[in-house]
């Protein structure tokens, strides 16, 4: 038996059916009657397989499809692929009429549904409903495929009757599968902000036949679980009468608009930091230029004040005036004088702090490298301080590690870094406890390169411990900032202008060093790495 055959034609404006039949009488006996109701078919095929190829291939405008079929998928799934990937019409002909096979049949949409034998005037009825119906369909589709938002539409009783491709692909349902069910199953919104199910807005419109326009604060919950910001609007269909007959829902993936609004608003704050950044360059230019002036204008005075002291002490002393028991009386003018000294004294380190702190915001602050012998550098500095320390009743102890290696840097920069961290842990220390001086070198795994040498360079760890003073946790992080003193204790109010580990820090930075402070369990721990 002759399962397929492909019939050459002329070329006519006759619509193209293509049969798909195993028996071959059968299938010769609906060409003939095709033919004689003026249609061409341009193929027969005996089973779902060969009609896909020829579908593939010839484009016709319908298929006549028998459900038995031979292959490995009958006509049903046959018919099915037909329509997802070619949307071309299928109208069943077949002997079977049983309820299960029926039921397949209807999910699939078939534009029709003959049983054998058929008669001639049902088969051209049939054919040409179907041909209607699918330009209809294809002309509605073809609208909607131009559509960029999603359409949903759904009957009275809130089941869903049509998708079209922007709503199935933006809500992973397929048509197939998506008909009938709930609206809610396959629509599912969520509030934008506490990702909780709203009520479906779809079951007030079929109520009160009104139009809806939904809030922008809403997500689609895909069927995959992914989420989709949408906007969209609810409008109910109507029959002649005015009944309400179902619902239309066209939303639109809000994505890109999101993303657009976003740009624009990064774009317009990007605008806005710029100006202020240009703005306070220019403020900090300002302040850098009146400290530098002012940091000048009080500097000069102050030398000559202390000069002058110092004169007027040469001038008494060689009138002999500052011997007590020749004039009692200037005793007083000699503590003034000290007084008046320490506080230019303090002054002038004000000054000079202002003026190497500008230096170094501006990188303008010059550095002397020279290699320093880490042992003598460090008891030499901590022999300035033993008798402080013992005045104040503080233990001081030094803990170096032997053989510590030399270290290329700026000495004097080290002096006001190491001097300044000491100098505030005996301020600071309250009596009985103890400070602890410890230097350590640790030597890194990894290999860096300087120019063609390469070489293992050690970090130098140095630590300031202090015992009795901690510093709470949420000063730590502001300590280095200029000016800035710890209210908390009255522990902490022992002068100074706030500038010494400002200007610690800085130098550290400039030795490209790191410094961090760090306070717990009754002691604070300063930590220099260079």
């Amino acid at each position: 038996m002759v399962t397929s055959s492909v019939i050459e034609l002329e070329e006519t404006d006759l619509p193209q059916i293509l049969i798909v039949e195993d028996e071959g009488l059968i299938a010769d006996n609906l060409q003939e009657v095709l033919e004689f109701l003026n249609y061409s078919v341009p193929a027969i095929a005996s089973s779902g397989e060969q009609a896909l190829r020829h579908v593939a291939e010839l484009r016709p405008d319908l298929v006549l499809m028998d459900i038995r079929i031979k292959g490995d998928m009958d006509g049903i799934q046959a018919a099915e692929l037909i329509w997802q990937q070619f949307q071309i019409p299928v109208i069943y002909v077949t002997g079977h009429s049983d309820k299960s096979t029926v039921q397949r049949a209807r999910l699939t949409a078939p534009f029709g549904y003959l049983l054998k034998p058929i008669k001639e005037r049902e088969l051209y009825v049939a054919i040409e409903s179907a041909l209607q119906r699918c330009e209809r369909e294809r002309w509605v589709n073809g609208v909607l495929k131009s559509i960029g938002d999603a359409v949903m539409v759904v009957d009275a009783s809130g089941a869903l009757k049509f998708l079209n491709p922007v709503a199935e692909a933006m809500t992973g349902w397929p048509l197939r599968e998506a008909i009938d069910r709930p609206l809610t199953e396959v629509f599912t919104i969520i509030d934008e902000q506490t990702r909780l199910p709203i009520a479906n807005p779809v079951l007030t419109v079929l109520q009160d036949g009104i139009r809806i326009k939904l809030e922008s604060n809403l997500l689609l919950l895909t069927r995959q679980g992914a989420t989709i910001p949408i906007a969209d609007s609810i409008a109910a269909l109507n029959d002649n009468k005015g009944a309400i007959t179902g619902a239309v829902i066209v939303f639109r993936d809000m994505t890109a608009q999101r993303q657009a609004e976003e740009r624009n608003r990064a774009i317009a704050q990007a605008a806005q930091l710029q100006q202020r950044m240009e703005e306070l360059e220019r403020l900090n230019q300002l302040k850098d230029d009146f400290l530098s002036t002012v940091s000048h204008e009080l500097r000069t005075p102050l030398a000559n004040i202390k000069m002058s002291i110092k004169m007027l002490e040469i001038v008494l002393d060689q009138q002999g005036m500052f011997t007590p028991e020749s004039n009692p009386s200037f005793q007083a003018l000699t503590r003034y004088m000290e007084i008046l000294r320490n506080q230019c004294n303090q002054e002038l380190q004000l000054v000079n702090d202002l003026l190497d702190l500008q230096r170094l915001n501006v990188d303008n602050y010059s550095l002397e490298l020279t290699s320093i012998s880490l042992a003598d550098w460090i008891t030499d500095v901590a022999n300035n301080f033993q008798v402080r320390a013992q005045e104040r009743r503080i233990q001081f102890q030094l803990d170096l590690e032997p053989d510590l290696p030399p270290l290329m840097s700026d000495q004097h920069s080290l002096n006001r870094i190491l001097t300044e961290l000491v100098n505030n842990a005996c301020k600071y220390t309250p009596p009985g406890e103890h400070i602890t001086l410890s230097v350590r070198s640790v030597h890194p795994t990894g290999v860096e390169s300087v120019g063609s040498i390469v070489a293992i360079a050690p970090r130098i760890i140095i630590t300031v411990t202090n015992t009795g003073v901690e510093i709470p946790p949420e000063e730590q992080t502001q300590i280095f900032e200029p000016f800035y003193r710890i209210p908390k204790s009255d522990r902490w109010q022992q002068g100074g202008t706030g500038l010494g580990l400002a200007l610690v820090k800085q130098l550290v930075t400039c030795l490209n060093g790191s410094i961090r402070v760090e306070s717990g369990m009754g002691q604070t721990s300063f930590i220099v790495e260079l």
